[in-house]
């Protein structure tokens, strides 16, 4: 059998990918200080396939690479699946990352399943915003926190478009749906998540048109979705950010733990423009 004909049936057989309005708590556990330079931001997507391998291993993975933002998908809230845990809460707890978000788009396994976001920043707004799909099919959202960098205040976005191997043309229109969303938005801003299609899919490149995908502006691209036997790992988790950033390293990370790898990023925002037009204006000096 080909191996296009045999990439449908592998993504049929793995496990079903699905998305609870915004849940916002904060955990009294600290979180250790984290020394970083000013407007610098490490962020972090992760599919965790609802922590089937083990929540604490996720927690580790996390805890180990030192993120200030986490935006997670396949996240269960007190399912019979979670053995009645609220994942964000736990991994909040477990990870340090004290302010935590999640987001339902449907009920499974008698919980909430959604995306999720954790911070070592408070949370200053929440919105979340159902993505367009077919009738009947599993809803998608994005979602959209607002954080306080170094006085800044940065937007990061937080989506899984749907499934694999078909619905193309529906994760273009939830891509452009994206798009036009964060269009709106002036502030600096991060879209992170799990886009299930590649970084040249019409999905993936509409959202280009306005971000920068930075493993690719880093190179440090490398699969996150591994397939078996000798298929190849596809690349479908993202981070991508505007032009109010120096993207300065990422990485992917090899690690066992769902059946998805987690992306990193190091990113460092910009000076303000209107800093330098008003040090102009203080100087007398000609634009």
């Amino acid at each position: 059998m080909s191996l296009r004909r045999l990439l449908p049936i592998l993504f049929l057989m793995g496990p079903l990918a699905c998305a609870t309005g915004p849940g916002y708590l904060a955990s009294t556990e600290s979180v250790a200080a984290v020394r970083r330079a000013p407007g610098e931001l490490r962020v972090m997507t992760f599919n965790i396939q609802s922590g089937a391998r083990g929540l604490e291993r996720v927690a580790h993975v996390i805890r180990a690479a030192v993120p200030d933002v986490v935006a997670l998908q396949e996240v269960d809230a007190k399912s019979t699946r979670a053995r009645g845990l609220d994942q964000t809460e736990e991994l909040s707890r477990l990870t340090g990352l004290k302010y935590r978000a999640h987001f339902r788009t449907t009920d499974l396994f008698g919980g909430a399943y959604g995306i999720a976001v954790l911070s070592r920043f408070p949370l200053e707004a929440l919105a979340q915003y159902p993505l367009p799909g077919p009738r009947g099919a599993e809803p998608r959202t994005v979602a959209h926190a607002v954080v306080d960098v170094d006085g800044r205040e940065v937007s990061v976005y937080l989506t899984h478009l749907v499934r694999r191997p078909f619905n193309s043309d529906t994760r273009v229109r939830q891509s452009a749906y994206v798009a036009r969303l964060m269009a709106q938005d002036s502030r600096p801003k991060v879209l992170m998540g799990d886009l299930n299609d590649g970084p040249d899919s019409r999905s993936t490149r509409l959202l280009r048109r306005a971000l920068h995908d930075v493993a690719a502006a880093t190179g440090g691209t490398g699969g996150t979705y591994p397939l078996p036997l000798f298929l190849p790992t596809l690349r479908i988790d993202y981070v991508l950010a505007c032009d109010a950033f120096t993207f300065v390293a990422s990485r992917v990370l090899r690690v066992d733990v769902s059946d998805h790898y987690p992306v990193v990023a190091d990113l460092r925002l910009k000076p303000e423009a209107v800093t330098v037009v008003a040090e102009r204006a203080a100087t007398g000096t000609a634009p």
